[in-house]
């Protein structure tokens, strides 16, 4: 009942009040990052949502524009502001937008970049048969202090129990997890770690399947040589004859043919 009816209902209103109230701090924020560096107040970035759907992902930015994300030899380049943002979790203000559109929500995993989903296994991928979240169960109970497989199987814990009950526990264990100094960010080299761990644990799940036989080929093997040319002989003896037994020596051509047939 809650699920497909009460939730998005939930999301939304909740969404609305809250962004009223901190569209002024929202519009501090911006002007502190434009005057702070270079770039937009604004970053976006793609992720995988419901049902593996990609959408643009809304943040206040807090690292420099020239921060290379896909390079995992260096650290993030957080700006002086953006230190201060991350730290109380004010970066994720503008994904108030993303629920209101309706590609999240208040509560569910968080909506990881495509590359993750990518690597997953089928059982895994059932995380995002909910809408992401701006908080979820793996923020309340370590947020990245965990490693990806602790992260998923909370994951899926609350997607085989979304209830408003639940949803209201983990909105109380987030802000607790806030006054936590550590687990808020994660850098671009465990990023990839974790991306490359997911790839090899789908790898190492598939090969089983891969070098897995056909049962009928299993069959096969499992009848001899001398089995299958008895059955032939058998087969032979029933139908009716049409040769005249002789005692002379088979010619070459016949004796060929009878190895054939032996075989």
């Amino acid at each position: 009942m809650y699920q497909p009816y009460i939730k998005r209902t939930f999301d939304t209103s909740v969404s609305f009040i809250v962004l009223i109230f901190a569209l002024p701090v929202g519009i501090i924020l911006a002007v502190f990052i434009k005057i702070d560096s270079k770039g937009p107040s604004i970053f976006k970035q793609k992720r995988t949502g419901l049902n593996g759907t990609e959408f643009k992902m809304y943040k206040f930015r807090t690292m420099a524009i020239d921060n290379d994300i896909k390079d995992a030899d260096n650290t993030n380049l957080l700006t002086t502001v953006g230190k201060i943002i991350r730290a109380l979790s004010l970066d994720e203000i503008p994904q108030l937008i993303n629920i209101i559109k309706g590609d999240m929500s208040l509560i569910g995993p968080r909506p990881w970049v495509p590359e993750y989903y990518q690597n997953m296994t089928t059982h895994q991928r059932k995380r995002v048969s909910v809408r992401p979240g701006i908080t979820g169960l793996a923020q309340a109970r370590g947020r990245n202090n965990l490693n990806v497989f602790e992260k998923i199987n909370y994951d899926l814990q609350y997607v085989d129990n979304v209830t408003l009950v639940n949803d209201v526990k983990i909105i109380i264990l987030t802000v607790l997890a806030l006054f936590e100094k550590t687990g808020a960010a994660i850098e671009k080299s465990a990023i990839h770690q974790e991306i490359q761990s997911l790839m090899s644990h789908a790898q190492n799940t598939a090969k089983p399947a891969l070098n897995q036989q056909p049962a009928f080929y299993s069959k096969l093997e499992n009848v001899s040589a001398t089995d299958r040319i008895s059955r032939r002989k058998n087969t032979e003896d029933t139908k009716p004859s049409t040769r005249v037994k002789s005692t002379e020596k088979p010619t070459p051509d016949e004796q060929y043919e009878n190895m054939s047939l032996a075989l």
